[in-house]
Formats: C-alpha cells, sequence, structure tokens
C-alpha cells in the first residue's frame, strides 16, 4: 500500500487518506504511519467497521482512500469473519487481493476463490522478481472476471512497482527481450 501511495502522491498528485486495519503483524500499523509522514498523507487506524465509517467520512474531501488490511491466513474462519465485516462498511470501493508470483497457483486458485465473495475487482502480484514464471497472471484471469492492476518486482517504496501493462507482460511471458 505504500507503494501505490506513493505512486499517487507523488507521480500522479492526487490527494489521499490512509487506513490501517492491520493491527495483526508486528508494527505494521507504524511501518504504514512512517510511510504516511514521508508522504505528508493522513493516516487513520481503525478496529471497528464504525471507526471505519468515521474515518471514510473524515477522508470525504480525498481523491482516494487506501485501506489496508492484514493479510491473514484465508483458512481461519475468524480471521476471515473479521475481514469480512470491516469491508462490509463500505459498498462504493475497489477491492484489491494481493497475491505472491511465489505461490503456487493452485493456492492463488483458493485464496481467490476464498475471497471472491468478498467483491474482489482487482489483483495485484508482488514478488514478480523473485520469480521466472508469470503464466499464473494469465491463468488467474482466466479463471477469475478480475482486472490486473499492479505488479511489484521489489522492494523498493516508491520504485519497484508498475502499472500492469498486458504487452510487457506478454513478451515476459513469451522471453522475448524489450529494447531499451
Amino acid at each position: 500500500i505504500a507503494k501505490i501511495a506513493a505512486e499517487l502522491t507523488l507521480k500522479q498528485k492526487k490527494s489521499i487518506g490512509l487506513i490501517t486495519s492491520d493491527t495483526y503483524r508486528i508494527a505494521a500499523v507504524e511501518q504504514l504511519r512512517t510511510y504516511a509522514s514521508i508522504l505528508n498523507v493522513p493516516l487513520e487506524v481503525v478496529f471497528t467497521p464504525i471507526e471505519l465509517r468515521k474515518t471514510l467520512d473524515l477522508f470525504e474531501e480525498k481523491d482516494l482512500i487506501l485501506m489496508d488490511t492484514a493479510g491473514r491466513n484465508f483458512r481461519n474462519d475468524m480471521a476471515v469473519s473479521e475481514l469480512q465485516s470491516m469491508l462490509r462498511a463500505e459498498e462504493n470501493r475497489d477491492t484489491f487481493l494481493v497475491l505472491s508470483l511465489s505461490m503456487k497457483y493452485s493456492d492463488m486458485k483458493k485464496v481467490t476463490e476464498n475471497f471472491h465473495t468478498f467483491g474482489i475487482h482487482k489483483v495485484l502480484f508482488t514478488k514478480s522478481d523473485e520469480t521466472d514464471t508469470l503464466g499464473s497472471i494469465v491463468n488467474l484471469l482466466y479463471d477469475f472476471p478480475l482486472s490486473l492492476s499492479y505488479i511489484t518486482n521489489g522492494q523498493n517504496v516508491p520504485d519497484d512497482i508498475l502499472a500492469a501493462n498486458p504487452e510487457d507482460i506478454a513478451e515476459q511471458l513469451l522471453g522475448e527481450q524489450h529494447d531499451a
């Protein structure tokens, strides 16, 4: 989310607000707070759907509001239920599923199937720098009605994120070299 926030604020000059409900990972809030400070954007931490609704109202003048949720085990019914109740608080949204390209496709498919009922609209793939195999992108988009949004290719913020480009992906899949 820090990479998307940097892209939107630094390159597209958008006014954004950040929200996180990721209080599960140690120091997740502090890490995002650091990025928010660097980007000079507000960050609010929410614990309940009611707090989320209030924060969305607080950010109503922003061009975009980005919300980070905890990356939890999709097989943990309690974690999935908590996430679902949070996401129900806002119907006017684009929901991005974030998947690592280093995952096996069968696991990607199960995660997507599990979260598809949440109204997922887009998929963002991470860790393209950690694999030589991009075929799972095509497979997932074939199997699910999702739009491809971004692909990350490293850990550097704000640099290692690219808007998904079908031509570039096709060239990589076919093994063609892109002349600079």
